[in-house]
């Protein structure tokens, strides 16, 4: 046999093909039973606006934009991702002319395809070395290894490191006439014994070694190349399907709105088995790549408490693994059972109508059903109530999910289910519920004195029907909360000097709902919402300015599911608005020390709703220097305060406003400033718990009234 030829006829290579075959099924297998605990959720609509999705899929799976807000992670899998996409591509190329016949390599093709193989093939082994340290040298917190994940980069090492061997056994058989194409090709090709002379690779002189060699890699590379194929859908290389399919099915609705509840045609509320999510929010458990990025950034891990959004997510993971083919049969038959009383119930006049089934019914099947399994509980026994309530739903994790993992409505869910369905939960909650029900604010303070601050400030109170361009939202805090009132007081003082035209309605208000929707009462949300709806559409304004980002979360992105469209602003973009255009005018702009300031970004303001801009450039027009801290814009860290945590008491070991405090100070500020009345009273607090007893805390409206003298 020539020797060109010997390395292109494997004895017994068409076996290869039993093993693809096997490696197919087994792989087909795997992404069924995935499939089919995915199929266990709700109905959940995530394929509108196609295109939008797909330029997500184009930002975010090929270009890695969202990987890399982490540069050395990121880039570390940027170099993995695209070195097997090219090899992969090659070796598809590659396959389309040995084993369909097809001619596609031929000229320069040829040799820039070599080289890049080349080139990419050494990129992908440079990440996963990388990736190897990181993870057992450098051992992040973070980063929980597993055997699985030790399988996984090592083999693939294996596979390239078998993959330029065989390339290097090719050329040192069979000569080169362009080696240089092939770079880690000519390397590992003189090792084997191939002679460099006048450019050209020359046959090694024992070529007996040689092809025995290239035989036996031949076989290891390609029987580990199908069986990791195969292992993918057990294993965490599956990610490489579902975390570009989970950037595809992103949330696309506003990122400030939770997910809508139709109360009057609900019978059951929130979710406390996995078959009580929706497919989507299943699906997202297997996206999560376990990066621990949601850990990092989480403000209640980082105080010490119970919750890590990876572990939210790993947990209903495991339990779906673990219980999910069960409960999959216990529906299937439920849902059979039902179907024939469904129709032998209607009887001859459900004659070709499709049965319906009971919702009521269903769940309460499907509860004696489960029962019967004696299955774990999904609260209590595997995500306690301790980690669900310790969420302050600041939407950090999200934010910072590179796969764009949703933990917060998965969380909520659970909420609805321990407030709504069992009445369960901790004492503060209760009491703070019932304020709102009976009184219309957390407090319980009677509603006939949320107009009270208005016989201290002189302000136009409109009258329903009257017309303006701003309607001034005060809010609860900024009605009841002696520290607020003062911020409602500069707001005021600022609309007036510039000349605004605004109006307020004082006790017409009652609360958004914004506490009572994320602590679990959906129901209660909606009585509130429903009501400030019907209220608002008795005035005529063009816009409604409020000073809370609750408040202006809750009106500009939820009230719209009940069908209040409302264009909402906060009152930092106001009145940056007001000093760019000059209506505004600092006369005693902030000068020497008093000028250093630090800003706190508010979550609901800042990741919620993009206004990150707007304060600090009131705050710069003022006179102001700012100095960031370790944490600002989209990786702020929360005060504590958000998701109802408010209302809940405070453990003096594991306050997140006291981590906060302590990082605002780390900058040497004058005043420490932020735009939300909750985060003010949280930082008046975390001031304290640190010992800090100085009054240094301003809202923006304070500090820009304070400039203009």
């Amino acid at each position: 046999m020539p020797t060109r030829e010997i390395y292109w006829n494997i004895a017994g290579h068409l076996i290869l093909y039993l093993f693809v075959a096997a490696g197919a099924v087994a792989f087909v297998y795997g992404v069924y039973r995935h499939w089919r605990l995915w199929s266990l959720g709700r109905p959940e609509v995530r394929w509108d606006r196609p295109w939008e999705r797909l330029k997500s899929v184009l930002a975010n799976t090929f270009l890695h934009a969202s990987v890399l807000k982490e540069p050395y992670p990121g880039l570390m899998h940027f170099l993995i991702f695209w070195g097997f996409a090219v090899l992969a591509a090659g070796t598809g190329i590659v396959l389309l002319q040995a084993d369909l016949g097809l001619r596609v390599l031929y000229g320069g093709f040829y040799l820039w395809l070599s080289l890049a193989l080349d080139l990419f093939g050494v990129a992908a082994a440079a990440g996963i070395v990388v990736a190897l340290f990181r993870r057992y040298v450098q051992r992040p917190s973070r980063l929980d290894s597993t055997a699985d994940d030790a399988l996984v980069l090592v083999g693939l090492l294996v596979i390239l490191l078998s993959g330029f061997a065989l390339e290097g056994l090719r050329m040192a058989g069979a000569g080169d006439q362009w080696p240089y194409w092939s770079p880690v090709g000519l390397l590992f090709a003189r090792l084997f014994g191939g002679v460099l002379s006048g450019g050209v690779l020359h046959p090694a002189p024992e070529l007996t070694p040689v092809v025995a060699s290239y035989r036996f890699f031949w076989w290891g590379h390609m029987l580990l190349a199908v069986g990791l194929i195969a292992y993918m859908p057990y294993s965490k290389l599956f990610h490489v399907f579902v975390s570009p399919a989970n950037q595809f099915l992103r949330n696309l609705a506003s990122r400030g709105a939770l997910t809508h509840v139709d109360i009057e045609n609900t019978e059951t509320f929130g979710a406390s088995r996995l078959d009580e999510f929706t497919w989507k929010q299943l699906f997202d458990t297997d996206a999560c790549t376990r990066c621990g990025r949601c850990q990092d950034q989480c403000p209640a891990h980082f105080a010490g408490k119970p919750l890590t959004p990876k572990g939210v997510i790993q947990e209903m993971r495991k339990a779906l693994a673990a219980h999910g083919p069960a409960l999959a049969e216990v529906k299937a038959r439920v849902r059979k059972k039902l179907l024939e009383e469904a129709a032998a119930s209607a009887g001859d006049g459900g004659a070709g109508e499709r049965p319906v089934i009971d919702p009521a019914r269903e769940y309460e099947a499907m509860e004696e059903a489960v029962a019967e399994l004696e299955m774990p509980s999904l609260i209590d026994d595997i995500i306690t109530e301790d980690v669900l309530w310790a969420c302050t739903t600041c939407r950090s994790c999200e934010e910072q999910c590179p796969v764009f993992v949703e933990v917060i409505p998965k969380i909520v869910e659970m909420r609805r289910y321990l407030v709504l369905m069992e009445s369960r939960m901790p004492t503060e909650v209760g009491r703070t519920l019932r304020n709102l029900q009976n009184n219309g604010n957390p407090w319980g303070l009677g509603r006939t004195q949320r107009g009270d601050w208005l016989g201290k400030v002189e302000v136009r109170r409109l009258a329903e029907g009257e017309e303006v361009d701003y309607l001034y939202w005060v809010g609860c805090f900024g009605a009841f909360d002696d520290r607020s009132k003062a911020i409602t007081e500069a707001t005021i003082k600022l609309f007036q000097a510039a000349g605004l035209d605004f109006g307020v309605i004082g006790e017409a208000e009652t609360c958004c709902g914004d506490s009572a929707r994320r602590l679990g009462n959906e129901y209660l949300y909606q009585t509130m919402a429903i009501e400030n709806i019907e209220t608002l559409s008795s005035y005529r304004f063009k816009k409604i300015v409020t000073h809370c980002p609750h408040c202006l979360n809750a009106l500009k992105n939820e009230y719209p599911q009940l069908g209040g469209d409302f264009e909402v602003v906060h009152h930092s973009e106001v009145i940056a608005g007001l000093l760019a255009e000059g209506r505004l005018k600092p006369a005693a702009p902030l000068t020497g020390e008093a000028a250093r300031v630090t800003y706190q970004d508010p979550c609901y303001l800042g990741r919620y709703n993009d206004v990150f801009d707007a304060p600090r450039r009131a705050l710069a027009a003022a006179g102001a220097t700012v100095v960031e801290m370790s944490r600002s814009g989209r990786t702020s860290f929360c005060c504590g305060a958000g998701g109802g945590r408010m209302w809940l008491e405070e453990e003096a070991a594991h306050k997140v406003n006291a981590r906060r405090a302590e990082q605002a100070l780390a900058t040497g500020p004058h005043t420490i400033v932020t735009a939300c009345p909750y985060c003010l009273q949280m930082f008046d607090d975390g001031l304290k718990a640190v010992g800090k007893e100085e009054d240094i805390t301003k809202d923006l409206a304070e500090v820009v009234l304070r400039a203009l003298g």
